[in-house]
């Protein structure tokens, strides 16, 4: 039997609720332990208090406040942004990353894991095309990654003949490591700079 929009719905909201009620450990709330986990995923343009508040769709006054908690729980460090001296970026401590060892969120991960390779990627395609169509009929910025972005951009070829990245949003290159972390300013690449470097 075919499955109804509305059953899809449904299933979303409900795997969100239960996350959701699994949130209170470590004596942090759930939005506290979403910050910590879009932050320790973040790259370095997108650990700010306002790219928080998109990514976890609430308000900038809201959003400050979960920071504010883990900044004084000593699992988030507050600096100076180094272009924009009025805004402050935001760095996972030790003490964060040791917590996110247990984070409860990973019961969902385990769970996604319990699903054959092959229904795993049916899903994920399924939810990224939901999710985008979410985000466009509610107005939201997508999040997403460097290598399928179409501000990634190769500047030439390193040592080892590793390619070099750029973003050309901000003008500045990128580590390797950045490619995978999620940032506010990406914008969908029907073709990515990463596809033609090693096409």
């Amino acid at each position: 039997m075919e499955a109804s929009p509305r059953s899809i719905a449904e299933l979303v909201v409900q795997l969100g609720r239960i996350t959701h009620g699994c949130g209170y450990s470590e004596g942090l709330s759930p939005a506290q332990w979403s910050a910590l986990r879009y932050l320790s995923r973040a790259n370095r343009f997108s650990r700010t208090v306002s790219a928080f508040a998109e990514f976890h769709a609430t308000t900038r006054g809201t959003a400050s406040q979960t920071v504010k908690g883990l900044v004084a729980r000593g699992y988030l460090n507050r600096t100076r942004a180094p272009h924009d001296g009025r805004s402050a970026r935001l760095e996972v401590t030790d003490n964060a990353r040791a917590i996110l060892a247990r984070d409860p969120g990973e019961a969902l991960v385990r769970a996604a894991s319990a699903l054959p390779p092959s229904a795993r990627n049916r899903l994920a395609t399924g939810l990224e095309r939901l999710l985008g169509h979410l985000v466009q009929g509610c107005h939201k910025r997508p999040f997403g990654v460097c290598t399928s972005c179409a501000h990634l951009e190769v500047t030439g070829w390193g040592r080892e003949g590793k390619p070099r990245f750029e973003c050309a949003f901000f003008g500045e290159l990128l580590e390797e490591s950045e490619l995978a972390q999620v940032c506010i300013n990406f914008e969908p690449g029907k073709d990515s700079a990463m596809k033609r470097a090693f096409s």
